[in-house]
């Protein structure tokens, strides 16, 4: 009887050292393997993008800074800067010339393209050589990075990635949940 309570003692005590919750667990797990596979993506070693983690920029957003300054040929610090002072980014895609043509992901026209449709309106609506000119919301950008890497890195059609994206809570829980 004794050791019954001990064992049982014991049991509670390994599981109250956590102070996690098991979903939030599961989530740090997501968030670790999405960032791994951001740093794959973008050919870089994972303690640089976890620095970027560690300067408090979101994990949806991090993709978007790497993308964002490889395109424009500077840093990352310095985007990362430039967001915590305030900038956007749809002002910074248009100060570094990352327009929209750079940012679009190819899908078919009778594709639904999700929480994307109104930029995908846009696109449609407008001739490819004018793109330039459209003006996308700093949540389409997030999005468009996102559903390029998270479907070129889990080589899934992009139809696929943004048929998901609606009703979704984040990049790195969708992620999560087509990689199974």
């Amino acid at each position: 009887m004794i050791g019954s309570l001990v064992r049982a003692l014991a049991v509670l005590t390994l599981f109250s050292v956590s102070t996690e919750p098991l979903w939030a667990q599961a989530s740090g797990a997501a968030r670790a393997d999405y960032l791994h596979a951001v740093a794959a993506f973008f050919n870089l070693p994972p303690n640089e993008v976890g620095i970027l983690s560690d300067w408090e920029v979101s994990a949806d957003e991090i993709p978007v800074v790497l993308f964002m300054a490889r395109r424009a040929g500077v840093s990352p610090e310095a985007l990362v800067a430039l967001r915590e002072s305030g900038q956007g980014w749809g002002v910074l895609a248009e100060r570094y010339r990352v327009h929209a043509a750079a940012l679009h992901v190819p899908i078919s026209d009778e594709a639904p393209a999700g929480r994307l449709e109104t930029a995908y309106r846009q696109y449609r609506s407008t001739p490819v050589a004018e793109w330039t000119t459209i003006r996308l919301t700093d949540d389409d950008i997030i999005a468009l990075v996102n559903v390029r890497f998270i479907s070129q890195s889990l080589k899934l059609p992009a139809e696929r990635v943004l048929a998901n994206t609606v009703g979704m809570v984040s990049f790195v829980e969708l992620h999560a949940r087509l990689r199974r």
